[in-house]
């Protein structure tokens, strides 16, 4: 069978069968063409070919020592694409992005409370932010708890991590570390935020999140409180225990590009240990959780000092289950029982 061979030098050639490729010795790609062909298809063929292989420059290894390798610098975007299903928002949500250091943009579904309603308090509730896991991102959040906080009396923002969501992909593979995530999070905290707010993280999100708690105190212990704002508290949804987690894995990719390098977050664990804070934290579990179980529920607890509380008759997407209300409803209670209600 004739055909067309592209090399991994963009070289094009005219091969009358695919032995021809094995006799030449290097690698590329063998293209099988119909002998009988007319004239113009094989031109049609050849050009594809040509094509095709400007592309092997990328992906084919060459061992030629006088090419040149050239790195991004993280504030460049990487190639690829946003959501391919964009989400569409809820009647009273609105959609922000907020810019980091880096030039990239993070997206934040946001829904507040109705002014008129908070008019009738004398005491304004913190903000509520919302960090994902993996697969996932801000719309996980906007489905049913977005509604529910914000109806309850609370401004909620829910963002979306970069390289998922709407938010910027940064140059690589991966979009970050638990450092770079934690810092991304208090840049978006003092930009935005008037009073210390409630954290709340599900999955790895939540790992986030106790990374934070950790940077936080050491902030606090070299007195650099601007680094990382306080907080009011914390609620940490079915999330992956301090030590890791065994199915790491298997949640290796979130939406466009996976959330870390798991290499490189296995050497950032455990989490540092904290001493005991004013920052309120729950533990919070799912009786079906089959990614994060009991065993890793109760050493978060144990971790902080509490004690977990574990719900019947939801799994791990606990925001997104069918019986949505009852993670919401324990959240709720805990919340309005926090001591550390501003003063309008």
């Amino acid at each position: 069978m004739s055909g067309i061979y592209a090399t991994e030098i963009g070289e094009v050639h005219l091969l009358r069968s695919a032995e021809e490729v094995r006799d030449r010795g290097d690698s590329g790609l063998f293209y099988p063409g119909d002998d009988e062909a007319e004239p113009e298809f094989k031109t049609s063929l050849t050009s594809m070919a040509a094509v095709l292989s400007l592309h092997t420059l990328f992906l084919l290894p060459s061992n030629r020592s006088s090419q040149a390798i050239s790195t991004k610098p993280r504030a460049v975007l990487s190639q690829a694409n946003k959501m391919r299903v964009p989400y569409v928002l809820r009647q009273g949500q609105s959609r922000l992005f907020h810019k980091l250091p880096s030039g990239l943009n993070m997206e934040v579904i946001v829904q507040k409370e109705d002014p008129y309603e908070k008019k009738k308090r004398n005491t304004e509730n913190p903000p509520l932010v919302f960090f994902h896991g993996s697969y996932h991102a801000a719309w996980c959040w906007a489905e049913h708890w977005l509604p529910f906080f914000s109806n309850s009396g609370y401004d909620c923002y829910a963002v979306s991590l970069l390289g998922q969501g709407e938010s910027d992909a940064p140059a690589g593979s991966v979009a970050g570390t638990l450092q770079t995530h934690a810092g991304d999070i208090a840049n978006f905290i003092n930009r935005n935020l008037k009073s210390p707010p409630v954290l709340l993280g599900h999955s790895f999100g939540g790992l986030i999140i106790q990374s934070y708690i950790a940077n936080l105190k050491n902030d606090q212990l070299l007195g650099t409180r601007n680094l990382y704002p306080e907080l009011t508290g914390a609620a940490l949804v079915c999330s992956v225990p301090p030590s890791g987690n065994s199915y790491q894995e298997l949640m290796k990719e979130s939406s466009r590009m996976p959330l870390f390098d798991l290499r490189k977050l296995n050497a950032s664990l455990p989490v540092p240990s904290v001493p005991k804070s004013s920052i309120e934290i729950l533990v919070l579990g799912a009786k079906d959780d089959f990614i994060v179980d009991m065993e890793g529920l109760k050493e978060t607890g144990k971790f902080y000092g509490v004690s977990p509380v574990c719900i019947e008759g939801v799994a791990h997407d606990m925001m997104l289950d069918c019986s949505w209300e009852k993670g919401a409803k324990v959240i709720l209670s805990w919340l309005n029982g926090l001591k550390q209600n501003v003063p309008l």
